[in-house]
């Protein structure tokens, strides 16, 4: 019994992964582990009932009411509505008549308009089906590679999970009990980084490989300047009233998003796309994500409690501690970790199910002169953050390879798809490296505009 006892969040643990892999829902696996390990828990004594009957007042107090959280409801109808109003349609087609003339300046158009539409709405699945209708077929009919413009639309699509305003930054903030506005503003620069990265990759293979990227056939350029002015300006708009009114200090990330839900709705009235049809879309579609995002969040705090009140977070420590790592160790193992779960699993499972578990290793961890403690664990964060978007991007799950193919229909294979994200996931770890042995890279931002 006593034996039972020791290893029991050790079996949680294994058993919510052994459930993930049966590709039932997750807030139904995570429920039911819970509920299972709950009742063993209480017959062996590990936790009482009275326990259990707390679990819905832990659940509002974390997941419902929770100020921080009204955030991800609001960035996410704004990036919806943006969809919805076709400001980013519009903004695309600006970027590919502007870029005609650069080599592969098609795809340079594409990583751009995925960077500003990462920063004006944080959400992949929409950004990814987004940019494969509209840029792929034009890459295709051009004579692009099919790889290289699959892993361009795939790669530029999920820039979203890790430029603020991020839904998933948003959720880990909360996990970690960390300062939101801090966040977003470590995770801006290195999101930027990444981009620029891709840019320089694609200009380089666009002069190495001429073949893969033939330049677009020229057009009429009259009113070109007017109409790409008019079509940025909407996105940045919504940049600037969302990260300016945090890094201004003039509003915490929370009021941020309610501004730009409204910029998002009074863009599309000026535009003269906003009908009730259309805002009774981007409500249904913007509830849907909400409701799904929302029941995983509670499932997964249901499954932290019982797991803390059967000794995990004591048992997840003395793990760390026997293994005899060091910091460094550790830090490479929690890295490996999250990038091989994200071969399987989504970055909501992998982010309710590993922060709660990492968040004591890293506040024991000491870098020394490397990182400040102070500023460790936003370092973390964005280290993992960037680590995730391989998540989107791996197979046999990534979710952004399916969101392209099913978007993309008989236009590439899922071979050719497959092919064409591996530089892009290579690159992804470099700039881990990168934000690894340069920490100043995501702190500096923050540490500057935040400081006390």
């Amino acid at each position: 019994m006593e034996t039972l006892i020791e290893f029991l969040p050790g079996l949680m643990f294994l058993s919510l992964i052994a459930g993930l892999f049966t590709a039932l829902p997750v807030p139904i696996v995570l429920s039911a582990i819970t509920l299972i390990f709950a009742i063993i828990a209480i017959a062996v004594g590990e936790m009482r009932l009275v326990h259990l009957s707390l679990l819905p007042a832990r659940i509002f107090g974390s997941a419902i009411d929770t100020k921080v959280l009204v955030a991800a409801p609001m960035f996410i109808f704004m990036g919806v509505v943006m969809e919805k109003t076709r400001i980013a349609e519009d903004l695309l087609l600006s970027l590919q008549k502007l870029m005609v003339r650069v080599p592969g300046g098609l795809a340079l158009a594409v990583v751009l308009m995925g960077t500003i539409l990462a920063a004006a709405t944080g959400i992949i699945g929409a950004s990814v089906v987004m940019l494969t209708v509209m840029a792929l077929p034009t890459m295709v009919r051009s004579g692009y590679s099919p790889s290289l413009a699959a892993g361009t639309v795939a790669s530029a699509g999920t820039l979203g999970i890790l430029i603020p305003p991020s839904v998933m930054l948003v959720f880990m903030s909360d996990l970690l009990t960390l300062n939101l506005a801090k966040v977003f503003v470590a995770a801006f620069i290195p999101g930027l980084f990444l981009a620029g990265v891709y840019l320089v990759y694609l200009i380089l293979r666009a002069l190495l490989r001429p073949n893969e990227t033939p330049p677009l056939e020229d057009f009429d350029r009259t009113g070109m300047w007017r109409e790409a002015l008019v079509s940025v300006s909407f996105p940045l708009i919504l940049i600037i009233a969302v990260l300016g009114s945090i890094i201004a200090g003039w509003a915490s990330p929370t009021e941020a998003s309610g501004v730009g839900a409204f910029a998002a709705l009074m863009l599309g009235l000026i535009r003269g796309r906003l009908s009730l049809k259309v805002l009774g879309d981007a409500t249904d579609s913007s509830l849907r994500t909400i409701a799904l995002l929302f029941f995983i969040f509670a499932a997964a705090t249901a499954f932290s409690y019982v797991f803390r009140k059967i000794g995990g977070e004591h048992f997840i420590i003395q793990m760390a501690e026997g293994l005899a790592l060091g910091d460094w160790g550790l830090l490479f193992m929690m890295m490996l970790m999250v990038f091989f779960m994200g071969f399987f699993f989504d970055w909501i499972e992998i982010t309710l199910i590993l922060l709660p578990i990492f968040a004591p290793i890293v506040g024991l961890m000491d870098l020394g002169t490397h990182i400040p403690k102070a500023d460790l664990v936003y370092w973390f964060t964005i280290l993992v953050a960037v680590n995730l978007q391989t998540s989107f991007l791996t197979p046999p799950f990534g979710f952004a390879l399916f969101y392209l193919k099913s978007a993309a229909g008989d236009q590439v294979s899922m071979a050719q798809i497959y092919r064409g994200i591996i530089p892009f996931v290579v690159l992804q770890v470099a700039v881990l490296a990168i934000l690894i042995w340069q920490p100043s890279l995501a702190m500096w931002l923050p540490n500057l505009v935040l400081s006390p």
